[in-house]
């Protein structure tokens, strides 16, 4: 029977690794790159100095291993079924064995939410293994000294969580044994009088109240928890849901004798294991926001300059959103592409060019990785502070502490990239990286030999101008003009004026093409000097030589059907929805 529950806690915890490790793996990208987890002292202290630090501290530790998604799954996969093996040590459950994993489950949808914190897990662990290792100790007056002390004591390690335990420990209430009491006598309940049971809880109410008036926290805070929950204003609803029905579950298994004396064998049991199983799968399946994972994959795939495997993402399922487009469009243009087939996929405008930078911490990163990419580096340097400065619970973040000291570094502001590489020094995976980074300090010739640095210090801009958070054309001309070789810059203007419809400043720059080495003229410049001369031609006039007859051809065919009385959208679309036209006619011109 032991094995057949091992089993049963075996296979929850694989559902959850493969949760996790194949279905929502950026969401645990996301978590790692918003935090900064340091080996030194003052940043232990800095985290255990308040109620529940232990658990944070454990939960950030975790959190860094989230870089490689696999492992950050098992950890979780391991955290989930401990909460499910302690919450079934807890009393005798017999047929309602499968409740059990109902904490557990409970836990897999509050970490469905990318703001929820790890050490809120953690702080479930702890209370349950501190509930069950106290509940082998023997009565009498060691215990109850032990249990006011451990009160605050778990308070401190774990935060408010802690309550469950303080609830495990309630004397019997009417005919019912206490939960944590077995229904052999000869174990005795743990609290023989109501009158220490209600004196502990007045010790940790005013425990709490005097914490109030001392620690620089919200008040509030101290009663919901400092370190569950990433938003500051935001009450954990599942964390604390899934800590109470603990408490909940376990006075109903004690109710229901009949089911919990009754002898359970492996078949007595599977229906509740398989009806929590079924409800609590589907409850998780349908909370899961993966729409988000989607973004965050697209976000996680550019910060680590997955290119080629960006095009492959965006070929079969093709993004409509702004991180995505943002994405798309910078990966086509970093593999040449972007000027021939940027059309063939969806476009928003600037929206999904070089959108503009809002004041959170995710939405500037994809467009920061774009101005570094350009050579705008102050530019992406000023998006990455403030998308770090606006993480909302004050942490710093080790992905924006690589790119500041890398801007840094090409700007030659050496002792602030040192102050940042010092800093990822203290860390467990970034510290390889700073280690080889550190040397090229001050070391003018590296730099400008240095693959990524030196071309990027080239590309940018040569003087200081008033930069507004709106990405004109104006910069991109600048950024272009100052060095005429940046490929990527010019077909980022080009793009701008193709997504606003500015065919005549197009024209302009379309020469320039030639002696940036392109062998022709893109398609996507091809269509929109077709679409300009028709606006100021007769149709049947010459095309210019620079258009293709394919493309001519085309583009008599696409007038041809616009002006058709069978005309409707979707075949417009089905026919015409790679090239320019299409958008011009239904993003330009509806």
């Amino acid at each position: 029977m032991k094995h057949i529950r091992l089993l049963y806690t075996f296979l929850f915890g694989v559902a959850v690794l493969l949760f996790f490790g194949w279905a929502y793996p950026h969401h645990l990208h996301y978590q790692e790159q918003y935090q900064l987890f340091l080996f030194n002292c003052s940043y232990v202290w800095e985290i255990v100095k308040l109620p529940g630090g232990i658990a944070d501290l454990l939960g950030r530790f975790c959190t860094q291993f989230f870089l490689y998604a696999w492992v950050g799954a098992l950890i979780i996969a391991i955290l989930l079924s401990v909460v499910q093996l302690l919450t079934l040590r807890l009393t005798r459950w017999g047929r309602l064995y499968g409740l059990s994993f109902v904490p557990a489950f409970l836990l897999w949808l509050f970490l469905l939410d990318e703001n929820a914190l790890l050490g809120g897990v953690w702080a479930v662990v702890l209370t349950l293994l501190a509930s069950w290792l106290f509940d082998k100790l023997p009565g009498g007056w060691v215990r109850r000294i032990l249990l006011i002390v451990a009160i605050p004591v778990l308070y401190w390690v774990v935060g408010p969580v802690c309550l469950l335990f303080f609830l495990l420990q309630a004397p019997p209430l009417s005919s019912h044994p206490s939960p944590l009491t077995s229904h052999d006598s000869s174990h005795p309940s743990p609290l023989t009088s109501h009158n220490l049971y209600y004196g502990v809880f007045v010790l940790m109410a005013v425990m709490v109240i005097i914490l109030s008036h001392h620690l620089p926290v919200p008040a509030a805070k101290l009663w919901t928890g400092i370190h569950y929950h990433r938003y500051p204003e935001e009450v954990p609803v599942l964390l604390w849901i899934a800590t109470l029905s603990v408490f909940v579950l376990l006075l109903i298994v004690r109710a229901c004798h009949k089911w919990t004396n009754a002898p359970s064998s492996p078949v007595a049991i599977l229906p509740s294991f398989a009806v929590v199983a079924v409800v609590m799968g589907l409850l998780v399946w349908k909370n899961s926001n993966f729409k988000a994972e989607k973004a965050m994959q697209y976000d996680f795939m550019a910060c680590h300059q997955q290119w080629n495997r960006i095009l492959d993402t965006i070929n079969t399922d093709k993004p409509n959103n702004q991180i995505g487009v943002t994405i798309q469009n910078l990966a086509l243009a970093m593999r040449g592409m972007l000027a021939d087939h940027m059309f063939e996929y969806h476009q928003n405008g600037l929206a999904g060019l070089l959108p503009d930078v809002e004041r959170d911490a995710t939405s500037p990163m994809p467009t920061a990785e774009a101005f570094y990419q350009l050579g705008m580096i102050h530019v992406a340097q000023r998006s990455v502070f403030e998308a770090q400065e606006a993480i909302l619970d004050f942490q710093k973040s080790a992905r924006c502490y690589k790119r500041l000291a890398q801007t840094n570094l090409i700007t030659g502001n050496y002792e602030v990239a040192r102050k940042y590489l010092l800093a990822l020094q203290k860390t467990l995976f970034y510290k390889e990286w700073a280690n080889e980074t550190l040397p090229l300090l001050e070391n003018e010739e590296a730099i400008a030999k240095h693959p990524e640095y030196g071309r990027l210090r080239q590309m940018a801009y040569k003087d200081n101008f008033f930069f507004s958070d709106h990405v004109t054309p104006e910069m991109l001309q600048k950024l272009f003009l100052g060095n005429t070789t940046n490929r990527l810059a010019y077909e980022y203007l080009m793009a701008d004026y193709l997504l606003t419809g500015d065919l005549e400043n197009f024209a302009n720059y379309v020469g320039w093409g030639e002696k940036l080495g392109y062998p022709a003229i893109p398609r996507h410049f091809q269509e929109a000097l077709a679409l300009r001369w028709s606006m100021h031609h007769e149709r049947g006039e010459p095309m210019p030589a620079q258009v293709s007859p394919s493309i001519v051809q085309r583009f008599s065919q696409f007038i041809s059907y616009i002006k058709s009385p069978t005309m409707t959208r979707e075949g417009l679309a089905q026919n015409y929805g790679d090239t320019y036209w299409h958008y011009y006619i239904t993003t330009i011109q509806r």
